[in-house]
């Protein structure tokens, strides 16, 4: 041994030498610490993350959401627990994730993985439960509906799927809180049913955000999913994520992790220990930072800078918000439609539907984007607000049509409409039919590129813009305006 390296094999036995003094106190042996380590190894590989992550998500959710349901009687409870099959079915089927290939089409592949779960969701549909459970019934069917999640592919993302079903069940839900306002007896029991069923869709929805952001997560090195045999997946055990670090920790008593903790016991009263006396790294003594790199940089000196608060944080500017829940509800004050954050996605077909009972009722239609309204029956009125690249199509009016604060939109009267009210709107198109264009009216303000279509005696299409420039002249005293020559 050279000159150089013989301190440092004096360190190395010394260290040798006080491991092999632990050890004997301990009353193990090198090779029995390597060996009880194992064990723990192997039985913390074999729990995949994303599955400790969903048994989290069942015990913290899905456990009292079914509390819940038992405690609104022994019909609700079987109920609650043929969603609870819901749910371990599909853990299966995110465990075949983790043990399986992608195949090439997916929802096919999975057909006979999906089985126990189409046969629980069977079992809630056909339910036989008292007729007051059944706005709770309904809301469980809409919410369900998030379960498809295992065989989507984005756009959208599993977890914005899961979110937006919130809407669909809480127009159930909150019937069943109105239903059950101000009763103390009976009331805290339903409304606990309704918040837990909320908790449950939006802690899914967070865990598919973080383990499943591009749809069903799988393993590219696993087996074909062909391979696997139905039902092989293990069950969810809820208490394994909290046993195991135990397990883990007796196990690794001999380990290195074993050695730190007996060093930590023989820490001295005053707190001396192996670290006492070891200085504190100034950010002049730190040379990985950038100034030690730049050979012109001078070099830091160490200063004492005041902890600044934290900023508010602020959004970018034209950062488009995100829209709210999609609606498409009747509400009695009023006697108003709500049509509200509808896109292609949340409608069949991209058309949203509309029916019209009464000609009292109005439609209220607000920041929808890329999506056809198409309103059935006569109204009073129709109202369509902050909406983009959207289309409406009504049959009467009795009142008027107003559009406000819109871009990209076509309003068409498929019957008649005595007036169009355009407001702070950059294109729009209004098509008449034969029945609205002796009739209609076009009052317009702080708008543009605004056009009306109809058809002539011959059937054919006829497209002429409305004026946005006028002339203005004093005579007598008073303004006067005409229309510009361009538009002549």
């Amino acid at each position: 041994m050279s000159e150089q390296l013989k301190p440092l094999g004096g360190v190395l036995d010394g260290v040798l030498e006080r491991l092999s003094i632990i050890e004997a106190k301990l009353g193990i042996s090198p090779g029995a610490a390597l060996s009880a380590v194992a064990p723990a190894i192997v039985e913390d590989e074999e729990i995949h993350p994303r599955l400790v992550a969903y048994d989290e998500h069942i015990q913290r959710t899905l456990v009292p959401f079914t509390e819940s349901c038992t405690a609104l009687g022994s019909e609700m409870e079987s109920v609650g627990a043929n969603i609870g099959e819901v749910w371990d079915a599909v853990r299966g089927i995110v465990e075949l994730g983790t043990k399986c290939k992608k195949p090439a089409d997916v929802p096919t592949g999975l057909q006979p993985h999906l089985k126990p779960c189409q046969d629980a969701m069977a079992k809630i549909r056909s339910a036989r439960i008292d007729r007051k459970f059944d706005w709770h019934l309904k809301a469980i069917m809409e919410m369900l509906a998030c379960v498809s999640w295992v065989v989507m592919s984005p756009p959208p993302s599993p977890a914005n799927f899961v979110k937006d079903t919130i809407g669909a069940s809480d127009f159930w839900n909150n019937k069943v809180r109105k239903e059950y306002k101000g009763n103390d007896k009976e009331g805290p029991a339903h409304v606990k049913f309704c918040d837990t069923m909320k908790a449950m869709v939006l802690d899914l929805s967070a865990y598919l955000k973080e383990y499943h952001l591009s749809g069903l997560a799988w393993n590219p090195h696993g087996k074909d999913l062909s391979d696997a045999k139905v039902g092989e997946a293990s069950k969810p055990a809820a208490a394994a994520p909290k046993a195991a670090p135990t397990t883990a920790a007796a196990a690794s008593a001999g380990s290195g992790a074993g050695i730190f903790t007996e060093l930590k016991k023989k820490q001295t009263g005053d707190g001396a220990s192996a670290a006492t006396g070891l200085k504190k790294v100034s950010r002049d003594q730190q040379t990985w930072r950038k100034e030690f790199k730049n050979p012109g940089g001078d070099v830091p000196k160490p200063t004492s800078a005041p902890v600044a608060a934290p900023k508010p944080a602020v959004a970018k500017f034209g950062a488009k918000k995100p829209l709210g829940p999609p609606k498409c509800e009747y509400q009695d004050r009023g006697c108003k439609w709500n049509v509200e954050n509808q896109t292609k996605d949340t409608c069949e077909g991209g058309v949203c539907k509309v029916e019209v009972t009464d000609v009292k009722q109005q439609v209220y239609i607000y920041k929808c984007e890329n999506v056809t309204i198409q309103i059935i029956g006569k109204c009073k009125s129709v109202i369509l607000d902050s909406c983009t690249k959207c289309g409406v199509v009504f049959d009467n009016v009795i009142s008027a049509c107003e559009v406000v604060n819109c871009k990209r939109v076509q309003v068409q009267a498929t019957g008649a409409c005595p007036s169009f009210s355009i407001d702070k709107t950059d294109g729009i198109v209004v098509h008449l039919s034969n029945e609205a264009i002796s009739e209609s009216s076009f009052v317009t303000s702080k708008s543009s590129e605004m056009n009306v279509s109809w058809p002539d005696d011959a059937g054919e299409i006829k497209e002429a813009p409305i004026p946005e420039q006028f002339m203005h002249k004093m005579v007598n005293g008073s303004v006067t305006s005409q229309v510009s020559d361009l538009y002549h």
